[in-house]
């Protein structure tokens, strides 16, 4: 085992028993340290080599997927990792979020990329604000992979918040065009960032911005693809159910593939009776001196509603158009996979994904499937 895995599971034991230090502190500690211990993960050299139950394997858009579970946006901003996950088992690899513009991220009190843990309530605060390498250099870093049969290469891509929105939204087809020519299988419009302007917010999503957003793209990127490449739109957490229907056929009307709920939730009074007693001091330091998205657990029904209502809706207006619907939010059990009533097709998960990571090591995507592998 390398000192790495080591390290992870120490922290995972040790995590939970820091509630004395104080929660600026606390912050401090993993937001500085957290890109750099990232950085050793990835560059690990040993690798396991999981191949997952057959059984698992879906095709979608002419895609195979080894088995559906993969990481959410915001793991691997720069392209970087492939066969980290890949190695493992993962049904794919999400690259991004990416921008036309490199992006530094989030500072504040010294703090680059806040980012905070609640280990006993199984969730986490994130301030990042899409920090990347932008288009031209994630194009670069992907067209370097080695991809791994069954586990396809996607990219989460969104407009350069806080320019004009005009110019931003023409770099962003020219950064799908980019994208186009490239091994990426399958793109995810990010329509859901709380940690930048510009980005669904609230629940009123059908707004003006976003239907000129999203018919400049179907216009000068979907109708004109060369190529098999599924856009798939993601919305946040917070979407609001009654809107779902007409998202959908929204979404259709215009040619997108698929649609991604959630990312990660702002409704932070709402969430905050989930959040253990000994961890509400940590929780309202972080919401209330950087805001940002809320992930983990916490989310696990919100995004079970909405990809229900979503696939509910499909079924019902019986589309003759492929178009699938991800769940992202809470996953971290077996459960999340197989017990939905109108089960989506693909589940992407984050918090979730470091938290089995701390436990089973590299092992994540053989242990998490064991459960399944025993009952088939």
């Amino acid at each position: 085992m390398s000192f790495v895995e080591l390290f992870m599971k120490a922290e995972h034991i040790l995590r939970p028993r820091l509630s004395f230090v104080s929660p600026s502190l606390y912050t401090k500690l993993y937001s500085n340290n957290r890109s750099t211990f990232l950085r050793y993960l990835y560059a690990l050299q040993k690798y396991p080599n999981y191949t997952p139950p057959r059984t698992l394997s879906k095709t979608l858009w002419g895609i195979k997927f080894q088995q559906p579970l993969f990481n959410a946006a915001g793991m691997f901003k720069n392209g970087e990792g492939y066969e980290f996950v890949a190695s493992q088992g993962a049904g794919a690899y999400l690259a991004g979020t990416s921008t036309s513009r490199p992006r530094n991220g989030n500072k504040k009190n010294g703090i680059y990329h806040p980012f905070t843990t609640y280990p006993k309530s199984k969730a986490a605060s994130n301030w990042l604000g899409l920090p990347n390498l932008g288009h031209k250099e994630i194009h670069k870093n992907i067209s370097k992979i080695q991809k791994v049969d069954g586990c396809p290469i996607g990219v989460s891509v969104s407009s350069t918040p806080e320019i004009d929105t005009q110019i931003a939204l023409k770099e962003l087809i020219d950064g799908l065009h980019l994208f186009q020519d490239s091994q990426v299988d399958f793109i995810e419009l990010n329509e859901s960032c709380p940690n930048v302007t510009g980005h669904t917010k609230s629940e009123s999503v059908l707004d003006e911005h976003l239907i000129e957003r999203l018919t400049e793209i179907a216009t000068n990127f979907l109708s004109l693809r060369k190529r098999n490449l599924p856009v798939i739109v993601k919305f946040s957490n917070d979407t609001s159910l009654n809107q779902v229907p007409e998202l959908i056929d929204t979404l259709l009307q215009f040619g997108f593939d698929g649609v991604n709920f959630g990312n990660t939730s702002t409704q932070y009074a709402k969430y905050r009776e989930n959040i253990q007693f000994l961890e509400q001091y940590r929780y309202d330091y972080f919401t209330q001196t950087f805001g940002g998205g809320l992930s983990g657990e916490i989310l696990k029904q919100s995004s079970y509603d909405l990809s229900s209502v979503s696939v509910k809706h499909l079924q019902s207006i019986k589309t003759t158009k492929e178009f699938h619907c991800i769940r992202t939010g809470g996953i971290d059990s077996i459960s999340d996979l197989t017990t939905t009533e109108y089960s989506p097709s693909l589940f992407q998960w984050y918090t979730g994904y470091f938290d089995k990571l701390s436990q089973y090591g590299l092992n994540i995507y053989k242990k998490f499937y064991e459960e399944y592998t025993a009952n088939v």
